[in-house]
């Protein structure tokens, strides 16, 4: 795996929530950013994963639906 460097331009704001979170989880400011990426990148797979099983039940139980909805 070849690491990739990317520079990400942040508000004062922001360079101290991130300084915050990793002095309080006794991390790095770049291990806390990591995490986050990886937390969102998850959060979002979850949510297609529940977007598309959602739609099958829907279209597999359609005329259940209907019946139940009059």
């Amino acid at each position: 795996m070849s690491d990739k460097t990317f520079l990400v331009r942040l508000s004062e704001e922001e360079h101290q929530a991130l300084q915050d979170l990793a002095t309080a989880e006794h991390r790095s400011m770049q291990d806390v950013a990591r995490l986050a990426i990886a937390e969102r990148a998850s959060r979002s797979r979850r949510h297609d994963e529940v977007h598309d099983a959602l739609a099958e039940i829907m279209d597999r139980d359609s005329e259940l639906l209907r019946r139940l909805a009059q």
